[in-house]
């Protein structure tokens, strides 16, 4: 009779323990904390361990192609004579500084260097689409409808660069944001060839 009654104590005091660590899991303040934390701190082991040499590859070659596009498309706004330019390459802007951005965060997840940063644009000329130094001289130093239509030029032959990049990492990348923006990359520069092509036919 003692041996059961300690029996039934004993599971008695298990059952009260566990019924308070129910209650403390799923109400009260520090259950409510938890849940975002882990989900924040889940989001980066899985971009690191999801990811390949395509995917890096590509963020470290997309972001100095960029920020190359980016720089061209500044140039716009005091140089440009056709308003549709310079409303075009605001838009080109506005859509590639986020994804430099967001390129730099995956780099920084996935543990890998970012870009290599040489004052030169000559010496990105294994990736497609990139200007020269003599190329940005040249664009930097017209103006009118002489700078409207090297920078369409220059920018059809700089998204078809970055078509080719954004198409290799659909088809050798594995980590889901990099492919998901190698698509969006394509979908919107496809389309922007077909306008600049377009505004190049009255330039």
């Amino acid at each position: 009779m003692r041996r059961a009654g300690g029996v039934i104590a004993v599971a008695a005091a298990l059952a009260f323990v566990g019924a308070c660590g129910g209650e403390g899991h799923d109400g009260g303040g520090h259950g409510g904390e938890q849940q975002p934390a882990a989900s924040a701190g889940a989001g980066t082991p899985a971009d690191a361990a999801g990811h390949n040499d395509a995917d890096v590859e590509f963020a470290q070659g997309m972001i100095p192609h960029h920020q190359q596009a980016v720089e061209m498309a500044e140039l716009a706004a005091t140089r440009a004579a056709n308003p549709k330019v310079k409303e075009l390459a605001s838009k080109i802007a506005a859509a590639q500084g986020p994804e430099i951005g967001q390129m730099n965060g995956w780099l920084t997840a996935w543990g890998a260097p970012p870009p290599a940063t040489s004052g030169g644009h000559d010496t990105h000329g294994s990736m497609p689409g990139m200007m020269s130094d003599a190329d940005m001289a040249a664009l930097e130093k017209a103006t009118g409808r002489d700078f409207d239509k090297r920078f369409l030029e220059m920018m059809i032959e700089h998204h078809e660069g970055a078509l080719r990049m954004a198409t290799s990492e659909q088809q050798q990348g594995q980590h889901p944001g990099a492919k998901a923006l190698a698509q969006k990359i394509e979908a919107d520069q496809t389309a922007e060839i077909e306008q600049m092509r377009t505004m190049l036919q009255s330039a």
